[in-house]
């Protein structure tokens, strides 16, 4: 289930959504341009918990942040194109609905704590780890927990693929990111070990986290579980 559009129109142009988005596009782009160099920045720029907590240490040309930097710096990388895209359309159907409800400069502290508490609860999860954490999921998962309290009956375009077959039906906000955050929390209770791969443990930790903050940032006047909205 791929979300595509939502029905739930926005007072306001959603500057730091489209930045946010931009940044992440022109940091893929960086990472591609480095060519076999490209690692060592993922080393350098993403969160390695066992770093974070001071249980290991990177070798001296790869420390270019300090390592509570990296938590920042990890949420602009992206391993791959899938991996960008994904994010990116997520960011995009859902981040302008969140900003709307708080404006620019809150969104943007928002966005930052919720990246943060998603890094902060894989690496709590896997101290240890020498593995490398890269990706906005983590706080875009904090956009998606505060969405589904300020929006649960918007619509939400999706595509299904069912074998050849290609559905798009809209459903509602809850179902579709309920069915998101269950599919993230199976996956992390199934997933064998910590070789690498989906940091499911930041999603979960992030859409949690935007749960919880979504009343402190949005404004007064926005309520909670608005009724559906039309364009």
């Amino acid at each position: 289930m791929f979300p595509i559009h939502d029905d739930n129109p926005t007072r306001i142009t959603p500057y730091v959504t489209y930045a946010l988005l931009s940044a992440c596009v022109l940091v893929f782009f960086w990472q591609v341009s480095l060519g076999d160099a490209a690692q060592q920045a993922v080393y350098s720029f993403g969160v390695i918990p066992s770093v974070l907590f001071a249980t290991r240490s990177l070798p001296v040309e790869l420390e270019i942040l300090p390592a509570w930097l990296t938590i920042f710096s990890s949420m602009f990388l992206h391993g791959g194109w899938m991996h960008l895209i994904g994010n990116m359309l997520y960011l995009w159907v859902f981040g302008n609905n969140v900003e709307d409800a708080m404006g620019h400069k809150r969104f943007i502290l928002f966005y930052l704590s919720c990246g943060m508490l998603a890094a902060l609860t894989q690496a709590v999860l896997n101290p240890d780890s020498e593995i490398p954490m890269i990706g906005a999921s983590g706080a875009i998962s904090g956009v998606l927990g505060a969405y589904v309290l300020l929006h649960p009956y918007a619509r939400i375009l999706v595509v299904i693929p069912i074998g050849i077959l290609i559905y798009t039906p809209w459903i509602a906000a809850y179902w579709v990111l309920g069915f998101w955050f269950v599919l993230q929390l199976i996956n992390s209770l199934i997933s064998a070990s910590d070789t690498g791969g989906v940091a499911y443990g930041a999603h979960l930790g992030g859409f949690v986290a935007g749960m919880l903050l979504i009343p402190f940032f949005k404004y007064r006047h926005v309520p909670l579980f608005s009724p559906a909205k039309r364009k």
